[in-house]
């Protein structure tokens, strides 16, 4: 339910700090022009990336307009040489762009709002810019600072890191933006919990619809015991220690059933190598592990038995998501830092995470059930179509645009243009932009 907007500072929550919901969404009225920022902009083997891609075709499909500004995106910008940080972002499939102004303005031109995803340079640049422009602004949380630290090794045991990071975050972009965009009501709680007053919308980032079950006879009868083929268990996700791949290599090589069970793990990431070579010292079979193509995704979903989802932090899950739509049963860790756990219909697609004992006495369970795996692998289906479909998101999605058009707009227009912009803070006596105030 969207609250009154009332006479306030400024940036203030006009919900008394309540995330807004997904609700029933209208995606109605006059086409907006919008702007999408992301440092990896045209790379669908990245989780963010490719949401920003996802979400710029629907609004197309619905008859806005959307332009990507950033690496690889339709308004390229050019990819930043960072020692020891690039080659590591490589990896795991990500780019950071080179800010640019010259380019912002360009593709900032005639714009209805910039939406930004990430709180790195780049966007802060554009941030700049757009207030400059006069033009409103949204933005995103799609980093988990846990899994920055998971990706920092031993800095991820310093007491307080990750509450670091969530202030930094703030500072660096989040408190100088008023409605933001997060996919799951933990996402929400997480920044309450650290302090963020923003306007919170809990949106899914949705799924593509090229993602759908089998059609025909082969959806009808289900893997059973004995069969000349493997089955076949799949995850997908960046192959990074917070994805937790290692234990269910583990739990696998623990199972009644190792022996008719093939491996799939679909990514890229640091881990490669040594979980090949757990892969090889545990398992009966050949495992595959590495980078699938977005386009493959939904083939090589349809031809797995059974989904696990072994990691420790998640903001939402996509890769669960697209599996559930295919008709897969998922198993997915239990973690207080995933979101993904709430993807589950009931306990039996859920272990205790880490625990591989408890994840392979999962995994046998499902095998010997078939039939309850294929009724099941429906309901998914179902359950997902119903309530984070892509177009559903992004009706919500121009809502909370809209949204946050008519207040910047509003605040703009009671403020006069500053001969220079700057992004300031509390505590400086300078006008505030139209941010959150404190």
């Amino acid at each position: 339910m969207t609250s009154m907007k009332t006479s306030q500072t400024p940036g203030a929550p006009s919900d008394g700090g309540n995330p807004r919901f997904v609700r029933p969404a209208t995606g109605g009225g006059e086409p907006l022009t919008v702007v999408l920022v992301v440092d990896s902009a045209g790379n669908e083997g990245n989780g963010t990336s490719n949401s920003a891609l996802q979400f710029a075709r629907e609004l197309r499909a619905l008859g806005h307009v959307a332009r990507i500004v950033g690496v690889g995106g339709e308004w390229p910008a050019r990819a930043a040489s960072i020692p020891i940080v690039t080659p590591i972002a490589a990896r795991q499939q990500m780019s950071f762009g080179v800010p640019d102004d010259a380019l912002f303005a360009s593709a900032f031109r005639g714009a209805d709002i910039v939406h930004l995803y990430l709180p790195f340079p780049f966007e802060r640049a554009a941030l700049r810019v757009a207030r400059r422009m006069r033009i409103p602004v949204s933005c995103a949380f799609h980093l988990q600072p846990e899994n920055v630290l998971y990706s920092a090794g031993p800095l991820r045991y310093v007491p307080g890191a990750d509450a670091l990071l969530y202030r930094l975050f703030r500072r660096w972009m989040y408190r100088d933006v008023r409605h933001v965009h997060v996919p799951t009501r933990m996402t929400a709680d997480l920044l309450r919990a650290h302090g963020y007053r923003n306007d919170l919308h809990v949106i899914s980032n949705g799924y593509d619809p090229a993602f759908a079950p089998r059609l025909g006879e082969a959806s009808a009868r289900p893997w059973q015991p004995g069969e000349g083929r493997p089955f076949r268990v799949l995850a997908s996700g960046r192959l990074a220690s917070e994805k937790d791949h290692a234990t269910l290599i583990r739990a696998l090589g623990l199972c009644r059933h190792r022996a008719d069970v093939e491996l799939v793990i679909a990514g890229t990431g640091p881990l490669d190598r040594s979980l090949r070579r757990e892969a090889a010292r545990c398992l009966a079979r050949p495992a595959d592990i590495g980078f699938h193509r977005h386009e493959d995704m939904p083939g090589l979903l349809r031809s797995a038995d059974l989904l696990v989802h072994p990691s420790i932090a998640d903001l939402e899950g996509v890769s669960v998501l697209e599996a559930l739509a295919c008709g897969l049963v998922p198993v997915i860790a239990d973690s207080p830092l995933s979101a993904a756990k709430d993807f589950a219909l009931d306990g039996r697609s859920l272990f205790p995470v880490g625990d591989e004992r408890a994840l392979a006495d999962r995994i046998d369970w499902w095998i010997d059930h078939p039939q309850e795996r294929s009724r099941m692998g429906g309901e998914y289906a179902r359950y997902v179509a119903r309530t984070h479909s892509l177009r559903s998101s992004v009706a919500a999605f121009v809502d909370m645009e809209r949204e946050a058009i008519a207040d910047d707009r509003a605040w703009y227009a009671g403020h006069p243009r500053p001969a220079r912009l700057e992004i300031v803070g509390p505590g400086t006596g300078k006008p505030a932009v139209p941010g959150i105030s404190r």
